[in-house]
């Protein structure tokens, strides 16, 4: 792909997605092939410095973490079935703070569903997959650049607060053929590993002022490290609830807000029509039927805002304070509950809180614009 960057080419967002994933400093991609995100594992074979072929997704999420804590930065990727299967290791490296990316490609579901249907059917499981609420970072891509961009941002945040992050995006996204234009996509700065390197005695997870404790992988010969999945102390020493095993375990939410929370990882794309009562809400692959019926709805002089949000978890303030100016909002997604209205609105939203939903097929422009013309 780098070789053609002057040109326009026709390409799937998988190819973005391993790309900048690779040039963003990437080391090792452990997998384990599903069904839309088979080609993510075949890009990966042949763009990855490492590339280890699992057994199975549970096997793949346990290597992914083994390379982390040997200092190497993962990625894997998987869909809904391969996400169950990983959902107890994930809170094992979360509860570590062991960095790595995982694209989840959402697929119709449940269970095994039909895996050439897509959905957008992952959001409240992302909510509440590590236990006891604890946020993880989603990055949601739109569309092609935004797979550039998010996947960047993904290992980026991995890194810094050494967490796992999920980059959710889905079947249409990954493995549909598009023309696009790669001048669009900007240049990437690998991300840097921080190692401790100072002289008093190692602390594991002894956070600094960013309530992010420094890293030192596994095997190194100048300081004892370690990793525990139990509730333990600055140390790694499992204690059960003692103030400073409390306190640590805390953390673990307190750095991904102070974080996601600061207004350069807060992303969306909010399209403002001043004087517009009504505005739409999506995310993901559901964006750019969205933008198809904004555009439509403005056409016939009707006011309509459009919002694509981006940064999908945690749910910033900046986001609902968006919504709370309007009269109306419609959420679209693809999916039979709506999955976003409910984490944003609860189950009994307010009258003013529309949603267009869908199962096994995506959501016309011209269904959007029938709901905003309704609303009155």
């Amino acid at each position: 792909m780098q070789e053609v960057k002057n040109q326009k080419v026709l390409l799937d967002g998988s190819r973005i997605i391993i790309e900048s994933l690779v040039q963003s400093g990437a080391q090792a991609f452990v997998g384990y092939p599903i069904t839309p995100a088979n080609l993510l594992y075949a890009y990966s074979k042949q763009r990855f410095p490492i590339f280890l072929p699992a057994s199975d997704e549970i096997t793949a999420l346990q290597w992914v973490t083994g390379i982390s804590a040997a200092g190497k930065l993962p990625v894997t990727a998987t869909s809904f079935p391969g996400f169950a299967l990983m959902i107890e290791t994930l809170n094992m490296a979360y509860m570590m703070e062991l960095p790595m990316v995982i694209v989840l490609v959402q697929r119709l579901g449940p269970s095994t569903g039909s895996a050439t249907a897509g959905a957008q059917g992952d959001v409240l499981m992302l909510r509440s997959c590590i236990s006891g609420g604890y946020p993880i970072p989603v990055f949601c891509p739109s569309n092609f650049k935004d797979c550039w961009d998010l996947s960047a941002l993904s290992l980026k945040t991995a890194n810094e607060l050494r967490t796992p992050v999920v980059l959710l995006t889905s079947k249409e996204m990954v493995m549909t053929n598009r023309s696009f234009n790669l001048n669009d996509l900007s240049s990437i700065s690998p991300v840097i590993r921080k190692y401790y390197d100072g002289h008093d005695p190692y602390k594991p997870y002894q956070a600094a002022g960013n309530l992010v404790p420094p890293f030192v992988s596994l095997g190194s010969d100048d300081y004892l490290v370690r990793l525990n999945s139990s509730t333990h102390n600055q140390l790694g020493v499992i204690q059960k609830a003692t103030p400073e095993a409390m306190a640590n375990t805390k953390r673990l939410k307190q750095k991904i807000d102070y974080y996601m929370f600061k207004p350069d990882n807060i992303k969306y794309e909010y399209d403002k029509d001043d004087g517009a009562d009504k505005i739409i809400v999506t995310y993901g692959i559901s964006s750019e039927a969205s933008r198809t019926a904004t555009l439509l709805l403005r056409n016939e002089e009707e006011k309509i805002s459009l919002l694509v949000i981006k940064s999908l978890l945690p749910v910033s303030s900046e986001i609902m304070n968006i919504q709370k100016k309007y009269k109306h909002i419609i959420f679209v997604e693809e999916n039979l509950t709506g999955q976003m209205k409910e984490l944003m609105y609860g189950q009994f939203a307010d009258s003013k809180i529309r949603s267009i939903n869908h199962i096994g097929q995506m959501i016309t422009p011209n269904e959007i614009v029938k709901e905003v013309v309704s609303c009155r």
